[in-house]
């Protein structure tokens, strides 16, 4: 388990009006099949290895279940199912990223975690509109950064869109 803390205070996702003024931001990079994210690195409050999990009659798919931290249930949300991205399989490199949006905690299941990337607003491209087919409202936009390419990932938005709010109901009934 890896305990994550920062120097900064707790914030709002950064966007390019706030991070044009010099200040850089610092996101948790993850892999999902072949792709790499990025998440505000202030939600982030530990990292964890993928253990097993308590499943939740009638829950979407894509909520795993529940895992018991500490004496908080926390909802375990598989990232590669929600973003339909295809047959999750767990291995060593698995991990549980716990987060910690407005006094709520929950967990997403993610393939791998790369490291800790530092963006500054010129590295912050806008995330291009993909019409009908993809949603971009959870998306802050894509960091380059030499030869990677991170989308990152407005972990507020995502977590708080509707369907996601069951995550707080099974919260309370397991």
């Amino acid at each position: 388990m890896l305990e994550l803390t920062s120097h900064k205070a707790e914030g709002q996702p950064p966007h390019a009006s706030e991070t044009a003024q010099g200040e850089n931001s610092e996101f948790l990079a993850f892999t999902l099949g072949n792709e790499e994210y990025g998440i505000d690195i202030l939600k982030v409050q530990e990292i964890r290895g993928y253990e097993s999990v308590t499943r939740i009659v009638n829950a979407p798919e894509f909520i795993k279940g529940v895992i018991n931290l500490r004496g908080i249930i926390v909802p375990i949300v598989d990232m590669r199912i929600r973003f339909n991205l295809g047959t999750p399989t767990y291995d060593q490199f698995t991990v549980v990223i716990i987060l910690n949006i407005n006094g709520r905690v929950t967990g997403i299941v993610v393939d791998s975690v790369s490291d800790v990337t530092t963006l500054s607003a010129q590295q912050i491209k806008p995330a291009p509109e993909m019409g009908a087919i993809l949603s971009t409202d959870y998306l802050i936009g894509l960091g380059t950064l030499d030869d990677r390419m991170l989308i990152l990932v407005d972990i507020d938005k995502l977590m708080s869109s509707s369907e996601m709010g069951l995550v707080d109901q099974i919260a309370v009934e397991a």
